[in-house]
């Protein structure tokens, strides 16, 4: 587990993270306090995650298509 803050990092990162944090809450070998931070930071990693994955379907989402289903640009999301 890093300290960098959840809402720094790309998904790649945070995905992996969450993994690693999952893996430790699998195995059983954790303290409970060290659980329950642990089931905490695993939250926030995955609510960075479905964010990421949001942002990124919007961003797909406005991509426009021409007659022949090629990308003729994009137009502005809002928020983005």
């Amino acid at each position: 587990m890093t300290d960098e803050p959840v809402a720094e990092m790309s998904f790649e990162e945070a995905m992996k993270e969450l993994e690693t944090v999952v893996d430790q809450l699998e195995r059983g070998d954790v303290a409970l306090d060290a659980s329950i931070a642990l089931y905490e930071r695993g939250a926030a990693l995955k609510k960075r995650c479905e964010e990421e994955l949001k942002r990124a379907e919007e961003k797909v989402a406005a991509i426009k298509l021409d007659a022949e289903g090629n990308p003729t640009g994009t137009r502005p999301v809002e928020g983005l």
